[in-house]
């Protein structure tokens, strides 16, 4: 299989931002659409929400630690066969699910299975953008990223409307077909940039992962993974059933996932291009902190403006977030692992991940509140901010060029 080698930030550029716009738009539709699932799984299987939540943190815990090994294999093979690998075990988790009889199964095909597809993909397609960008890398991260904000609003509404229609199990066999069409359909547009593969003479330039590792920026980068990944993820599982806890109908409830994703489209556009003129790691913090800050309107809410409003603040901060940590990486580190770097600093988000939603969900089931829930995530959140922070300065560039970048 060969890569084409067009020159900088060329249309074959362009082309590769658009595919990982689309492949993140499918993935993380389908992963977030569990939301619009959570109601049908709790009264089918009779389980508690601390539970069904566990559906959704097994899934993040395998695909942010699997991203490490989807980061290596793409670094190998290329990113266009290892990501459509993973969009054909998504669909599979999906069929698998539809088929369930007891949670035991949907732990399996939605927890693992899709997880470990979604590993396939992520960390391969938002690293393949890196590389082929130099002045907008910013802007071109945030595009690509974006499509998880555009997945996040679409597909979990979707879900709703096929429930409604075809009940919950004919909607994910609806949704594995249309996994299989789009998602594949955009990671075989993928290709590895020029920069990012050894010519003739010798290996690419930048650190390797083992180099990166030891650099005080990359343990900095892995503290904030750690302490962000709560704050960020435990909305995607629990906001839907917080609204209907107050009064809101299943369709405004399940339409705050999508608002999150509006608020992250904004926040992958504006904040990525933002962060080219005032710097990615200042910016960054800022993302950080806004995060936190937004927990205050879901403490105080008692309707649905402010819920409508933390979840747009909120996608506004995870999508600055999440589309500048692999600009960041390429910016410290360089392209010759940046596969692998990104996915390793990501598996600092999988136990958060994981523990974050299944915490939340056993706090809710104890005191029947989330106010404990948004008071440590808030704390949480102001520790990610802090540890950011040390990435800003000439003092915290120098650091992370410890080893120098070949």
């Amino acid at each position: 299989m060969s890569d084409a080698q067009p020159s900088e930030e060329s249309r074959q550029a362009w082309v590769v931002v658009w595919a990982c716009f689309i492949a993140l738009a499918v993935i993380f539709g389908v992963s977030y659409s569990f939301a619009a699932f959570f109601a049908s799984l709790t009264r089918d299987f009779q389980a508690d929400r601390a539970d069904v939540s566990l559906v959704f943190g097994l899934s993040g815990l395998v695909y942010f630690i699997g991203g490490a090994g989807g980061g290596m294999l793409a670094d190998r093979y290329g990113p266009r066969a290892v990501c459509s690998a993973g969009m054909a075990l998504i669909a599979g988790g999906l069929l698998v699910s539809s088929l369930a009889q007891s949670m035991a199964v949907v732990y399996a095909g939605y927890g693992l299975g899709i997880g470990l597809g979604i590993a396939l993909v992520y960390t391969p397609s938002i690293a393949c953008v890196q590389p082929w960008f130099t002045r907008r890398r910013g802007l071109a991260a945030g595009i690509a990223s974006a499509g998880i904000g555009a997945g996040t609003v679409a597909v979990p509404l979707a879900a709703t409307a096929l429930i409604g229609a075809l009940q919950w199990r004919g909607a994910m066999a609806v949704l594995a077909g249309g996994v299989l069409v789009l998602g594949l359909g955009a990671t075989l547009m993928l290709r590895r940039a020029p920069s990012a593969m050894s010519g003739k003479g010798g290996a690419v330039a930048g650190h390797t992962l083992r180099e990166a590792m030891r650099t005080p920026a990359f343990r900095w980068m892995y503290l904030m993974a750690v302490a962000a990944a709560p704050s960020m993820f435990i909305p995607f599982a629990h906001v839907s059933a917080a609204a209907r806890d107050l009064g809101l109908a299943d369709a405004q409830a399940v339409g705050l996932v999508g608002l999150i994703g509006i608020g992250s489209l904004v926040g992958r556009f504006v904040i990525g291009a933002l962060a080219d003129r005032a710097g990615r790691p200042l910016t960054l913090a800022l993302a950080q902190a806004s995060l936190g800050l937004s927990y205050l309107l879901w403490a105080a809410a008692d309707g649905y403006l402010a819920m409508a409003v933390f979840a747009l603040w909120l996608g506004l901060s995870y999508g600055g977030i999440v589309s500048l940590m692999p600009a960041l990486c390429m910016d410290l580190f360089g392209a010759r692992a940046v596969s692998a770097i990104i996915g390793t600093l990501y598996t600092g988000a999988a136990f958060g991940n994981l523990l974050g939603p299944w915490v939340a969900g056993a706090v809710f089931d104890a005191q029947r509140s989330y106010l404990p829930v948004i008071w440590g995530c808030m704390a949480l959140s102001a520790l990610a901010t802090a540890a950011t922070w040390r990435l800003i300065g000439p003092r915290a560039a120098a650091r992370s060029s410890a080893t120098p970048v070949r």
